[in-house]
């Protein structure tokens, strides 16, 4: 879909290996592909409504393409930069 609609950038690059990996439950395409199918699972079993999941998906979502921007050269040490956050 990336190259059909020629959205050929990296972070997006970078999340479609990773949904591809939750989708398909080949969870050794990118170690963050067990979060999201995780984080996924966890939604379906949150919400009855489908548009309140949508919902709360498109902020799961968001916040991948967020990391995948700019936060994966992020250390896990604390305080955490901000770099690119939005207002």
């Amino acid at each position: 879909m990336l190259e059909e609609w020629g959205l050929a950038i990296e972070p997006l690059q970078r999340l479609a290996v990773i949904v591809r990996g939750a989708d398909t439950a080949c969870l050794d395409l990118a170690p963050e592909a067990a979060g999201l199918l995780a984080a996924s699972l966890g939604q379906s079993r949150m919400y009855a409504d489908d548009l309140e999941q949508l919902k709360a998906g498109m902020a799961l979502y968001d916040a991948f393409y967020r990391w995948c921007r700019d936060a994966t050269d992020e250390p896990h040490n604390w305080p955490a930069t901000k770099s690119g956050k939005a207002s």
